[in-house]
């Protein structure tokens, strides 16, 4: 039975769950810098991006130990965060020996996740309340918890507008339009048999169990963070900005 159904509104506010950190990708979009370094070890200001992450969820209170999924230059990370001890929380680490993109890492790790749990990307920094979040899964009975942020862009291209059924005359030129909507963010909370739904050994996207999941009625909630609660860290462009970022923020200590 699922914890998530056991236990009342009072002992929610006590309950701590286990983190994971899905950390093994290649970092290819952000070669030549992970030639050497494994993306989630990037420095940002004075330390790697992947301690940003695990200062954070202890910084939630709610969580009680990390497990980090490694796999692509596995030992950078394993000798830097150690059992977790530097960091005052115990950290663990379950290995591939080849990338399984991010469902397939998770599943690696399924040995250790009996309760709900925590899941997270390595490479985004997050400034949102996790301890909310994890709270309203619980109370929601959600067998997932999505974190989603509000999003807008506008488009490479003009878009045309068709009318007629046969002539399909041109009836509207919107050049570059702005689009906005509901983005993933990369963080979750996931009822443990949800790990029941990702094959073993294969490489399997979270993108296609979360579908799963949802073609199967299985309780799917969203938790909207607010703008600015989220930076994505996945290519060349973006680590370059948060860089500068956070260098600027050092430069002010």
């Amino acid at each position: 039975m699922s914890t998530t159904n056991i236990l009342n509104n009072d002992q929610l506010f006590l309950f701590s769950v286990k983190a994971v950190i899905l950390a093994g990708g290649l970092g290819t979009r952000l070669q030549p810098y992970t030639f050497f370094i494994p993306k989630p070890m990037l420095p940002l200001g004075n330390k790697p991006l992947l301690e940003y992450l695990v200062e954070w969820l202890i910084k939630s209170k709610k969580i009680n130990e990390v497990i980090i999924c490694v796999s692509y230059l596995h030992r950078s990370i394993e000798d830097y965060f150690e059992d977790g001890t530097r960091f005052g929380i115990n950290i663990k680490y379950s290995r591939s020996d080849r990338p399984l993109a991010t469902a397939g890492q998770l599943k690696t790790a399924a040995t250790h996740l009996k309760e709900p749990f925590v899941c997270l990307y390595g490479d985004s920094v997050y400034e949102f309340p996790l301890d909310k979040m994890i709270e309203n899964h619980f109370k929601d009975k959600a067998f997932i918890s999505m974190a989603l942020s509000r999003y807008k862009t506008n488009l490479k291209y003009g878009f045309i507008e068709l009318s007629g059924h046969e002539n399909l005359l041109v009836s509207e030129w919107k050049e570059k339009p702005e689009i906005s909507g509901l983005i993933n963010i990369g963080c979750y909370v996931f009822e443990p048999e949800f790990l029941d739904l990702i094959p073993v050994s294969t490489s399997f996207g979270m993108d296609e169990a979360v579908r799963e999941s949802i073609k199967s009625k299985k309780k799917v909630k969203s938790f909207i963070v607010e703008e600015g609660s989220f930076m994505d860290i996945g290519d060349k462009k973006s680590y370059l900005e948060a860089y500068k970022l956070y260098v600027k923020k050092l430069g002010k200590i």
